[in-house]
Formats: C-alpha cells, structure tokens, sequence
C-alpha cells in the first residue's frame, strides 16, 4: 500500500469526513481499516505517511489509534484468517502419566518426542520416514 495511487485514493476519501476547521468526523469503518493498513504496510517515517495522506500527524494519530482498538475489538471480521481443516480420528487422546502409560513414545536423536496412539501408526510412520 505504498503507492501514490493508493495514497491519493485514502486521501481523497479523508477530505470527504473532513469539517471546514479541517477535523475528521464520523470516518467510516472501511476507511479506518484501510488508513491502520496502509500505516502497517508503511516502511517509511512517520511524517512522510503523515504528508502523503496530507493531514498532521495529531489527526492521524488519532485515527489510527481508534483503527487500532477496532480491531482488537473485531469490528473488520476476519481479515487474512484462514482455516485449516485437518482428517479427523477415532484416536483417544493420551491419558495422564499417572493413569498408567498410554501409546507409544518415540525420541529423536535431537530430543524431539513424537507419540503414537497405536502400533499401526508407529508402523506407518517409520514405513514414510525410512
């Protein structure tokens, strides 16, 4: 987001909440969330984000930081969260070490331990890992 399009874009779309004294009022929700991802994107100083979207940097600080707290408060949904859907089992999950031992415990030589529920997927993961 670090093109003068882009900047051009946001800027035009700021003037239009800005009163005559030149405050920005009742700024929409998108345009906060695409002002708090320009910032994000932005690698530059801060007075350069500041003079390309032409506003000082107390009104900008002000708009980002309300931008901020919206999203910790959910308000722009899910963004670039994906799911990653994983093949269920009919494994039963390990039981305590109390209970008394449950599964198989393999360690690596780097100290890594995997568990195993049952001999056939001990038997299949050394049959893919040889």
């Amino acid at each position: 987001m670090d093109t003068i399009t882009d900047f051009i874009t946001i800027k035009k779309k700021l003037s239009a909440y800005s009163s005559d004294k030149g405050y920005l009022k009742n700024v929409s929700d998108e345009l906060h969330y695409e002002v708090l991802k320009a910032w994000e994107n932005w690698t530059g100083p801060s007075k350069e984000f500041y003079r390309q979207l032409g506003f000082s940097r107390f009104q900008m600080a002000s708009l980002i930081g309300k931008a901020k707290r919206m999203q910790r408060e959910g308000c722009f949904g899910d963004g670039d969260f994906k799911e990653i859907k994983t093949e269920e089992s009919n494994v039963l999950p390990f039981k305590s070490p109390s209970s008394g031992p449950a599964g198989i415990e393999v360690i690596w030589k780097d100290g890594s331990v995997i568990r195993f529920y049952q001999v056939d997927m001990l038997l299949e993961f050394l049959k893919k890992a040889a």
